[in-house]
């Protein structure tokens, strides 16, 4: 019986638990960090919480004699990506990163790279009225800007501290270009700042600020484990999962 672990959480990690999901000789586990209230499960067996850091997943892999790690964590999940290379290499299992590709620039956008959330909210304009768009644990970053206001989106409340002037949308993706458009218009938005996540569930809102000319604050991503094998193809990561 082949063992692969999915490190997950995003849509792409639940794509590939569904296509190795009955196959045979294969068990699929998929482990989420348990940061999301009632997140969407993938197919087969879950566990939830975290390992204890990288030598913590390395004694997990062992343990459970994994033959394959997968790590389908978002693309700014920095800490984990680092703790599943270096476990990796403790237990010898080997490992790939599914990583949706990012998003590019296209006519008529007018974009604004910063390396990070820092960066951006010492980009934002004064008195800017801002679409917030980082998730949760990006909002206390922008606490600071007491000039700006902020429309801060996120699917769990955020944790203190918080922008002084900020309205707190609770929701959960997929969007569309009229309902972004809607919000830019209803709250008078005039910036939009968001993370180069990359996918289609949250590509409407560039749509959006492109059609209302919007300039637009992008936090790159940061850069993957040294070493580490990456695709952005589910069924490649599904067939490097089976062989």
């Amino acid at each position: 019986m082949r063992r692969v672990l999915i490190l997950g959480g995003t849509a792409e990690a639940r794509g590939l638990a569904a296509r190795l999901s009955g196959v045979p000789g294969l068990l699929t586990v998929s482990s989420l960090a348990g940061r999301v209230t009632e997140p969407r499960l993938p197919a087969g067996e879950v566990r939830v919480g975290g390992f204890g850091g990288p030598r913590g997943l390395a004694a997990w892999l062992r343990e459970h004699r994994i033959d394959r790690l997968v790590d389908a964590t978002h693309p700014f999940a920095e800490r984990m990506s680092a703790s599943a290379a270096e476990a990796s290499a403790l237990a010898g299992v080997p490992l790939i990163a599914l990583r949706r590709p990012g998003w590019r620039e296209g006519d008529g956008d007018a974009w604004r790279r910063v390396p990070s959330l820092a960066a951006a909210a010492a980009a934002l304009p004064d008195g800017a009225r801002a679409f917030l768009t980082t998730g949760r644990r990006g909002i206390p970053v922008f606490a600071a800007r007491t000039d700006a206001w902020f429309l801060a989106r996120s699917v769990d409340p955020p944790e203190p501290p918080v922008p002084s002037n900020v309205r707190v949308l609770l929701s959960r993706g997929p969007y569309t270009v009229d309902g972004e458009r809607a919000l830019i218009r209803e709250h008078r938005l005039d910036v939009l700042v968001t993370k180069d996540s990359g996918g289609t569930m949250t590509r409407a809102k560039l749509t959006a600020a492109r059609a209302a000319r919007l300039p637009v604050i992008m936090v790159d991503r940061p850069r993957p484990p040294a070493g580490v094998e990456t695709t952005g193809d589910v069924a490649a990561a599904a067939r490097w999962a089976q062989g």
